[in-house]
């Protein structure tokens, strides 16, 4: 499973989670594919949008979503309040399609902050997603990756409520 998650620790919402999660396939051993990948996500019981990587396109597309950017906005669009988000060095979070969109995030109002380098303790995010993983999903081993991707949501949706319920 891979999520991308962002967690509001400021503002009106402060407390806030959100996320999006997607699930790995097993890499086929063949040389050639003999399904497409519909075909691969379905034998899993998912659907294509539920399949695939965190790559820069998945991770501007969130910030953008995180930032509250309508679908219909307009190229000059810019957030009421300034965003800063808090990130890693991934190399995802750091990859030339984000650097290259810096400079638009930027007019829009939402800010890129790095942490140093090896610090995941300076992360306000990383005692969510431990709490997640080790309390919060209880049940670890499914037989279908679907069932696994389905328990995963729920704990992430249970932290939130829970998130949220703390800064009420």
């Amino acid at each position: 499973m891979n999520a991308i998650g962002g967690y509001f620790s400021h503002g009106p919402l402060a407390g806030g989670l959100s996320f999006l999660t997607f699930a790995s396939l097993p890499r086929s051993r063949s040389k050639q594919a003999r399904t497409s990948p519909s075909e691969q996500a379905a034998k899993h019981g998912l659907a294509p949008e539920e399949v695939g990587v965190i790559d820069s396109e998945v991770f501007l597309a969130f910030l953008w979503m995180l930032a509250g950017r309508p679908a219909d906005a307009a190229p000059g669009w810019r957030r009421e309040r300034p965003l800063t988000v808090v990130i890693d060095n991934y190399s995802v979070h750091k990859s030339t399609p984000v650097q290259a969109e810096a400079a638009r995030l930027a007019a829009a109002g939402i800010h890129l902050f790095y942490l140093p380098a090896y610090s995941p303790e300076l992360s306000r995010i990383e005692p969510i997603w431990q709490d997640t993983k080790y309390r919060q999903l209880p049940h670890r081993s499914h037989t279908q990756l679907v069932d696994l991707k389905r328990a995963v949501e729920e704990a992430l949706a249970r932290k939130a409520v829970q998130l949220r319920q703390t800064t009420q």
